[in-house]
């Protein structure tokens, strides 16, 4: 009587009832089992461009090629090698030989010539400035600034060149007395240079008055 069924509530067959709570119990769990959250908590979808990298296979792709074809040449040349008997190139002289030589060559005969074309042009230019007309007129600025001055132009420059300085070389007695013997003849010797370039300007001017009467 103990190991029977026991319900929760009062029944008037106690085996029906078993069937029936245990028909309710496995539509509970199934209920518990198919139920679906009201709040989504699952996370983002990955993309699909970042599952699948499409650019790294591409790159993978290319890779493979490269080492296919290096493997094609470098097996091309072990069966020559194989055919050939092993013959070894042990030729190191090889031409130098430029791609863009050509080209070069023909940008530099163009700035050439066209220097040229330049140099030549500047040289078949003639000056804008005539130096004849320069010197004439300074010629005749100098006759007129002549003919104005009161003085003729060169006395100083003579009067510097005629004067000379005497040094006396002897003993400290001697020198006193030579220096004052020169002071005195060198003032004499002023004095007549003096009256010498008086006579000498007053011929000049006398000499200019005479060339210009008869061109006036």
């Amino acid at each position: 009587m103990h190991k029977a069924y026991q319900p929760l509530k009062p029944a008037t067959n106690k085996y029906l009832q078993k069937k029936w709570d245990q028909t309710s119990y496995e539509e509970h769990r199934n209920k518990v089992s198919t139920a679906r959250p009201i709040v989504d908590t699952k996370g983002i979808r990955t993309p699909a461009h970042v599952q699948l990298k499409l650019k790294k296979l591409q790159l993978q792709d290319e890779r493979l090629v490269t080492i296919e074809r290096d493997n094609r040449h470098l097996s091309s040349k072990l069966s020559d090698i194989v055919r050939s008997k092993g013959l070894v190139d042990h030729r190191n002289h090889y031409p130098e030989r430029s791609l863009n030589a050509e080209k070069r060559r023909h940008e530099l005969l163009q700035v050439t010539s066209q220097n040229q074309a330049i140099y030549q042009r500047i040289t078949a230019r003639e000056s804008d400035y005539r130096r004849q007309l320069w010197l004439d007129d300074w010629e005749r600025v100098e006759r007129r600034r002549d003919d104005i001055a009161r003085y003729p132009r060169g006395v100083a420059n003579k009067q510097k060149s005629k004067r000379r300085v005497k040094f006396a070389v002897s003993d400290s007695g001697q020198s006193e007395k030579s220096s004052e013997s020169n002071s005195y003849s060198d003032t004499n010797t002023d004095q007549e240079e003096e009256e010498e370039e008086e006579e000498e300007e007053q011929k000049e001017t006398e000499g200019n008055k005479d060339s210009k009467t008869p061109n006036e």
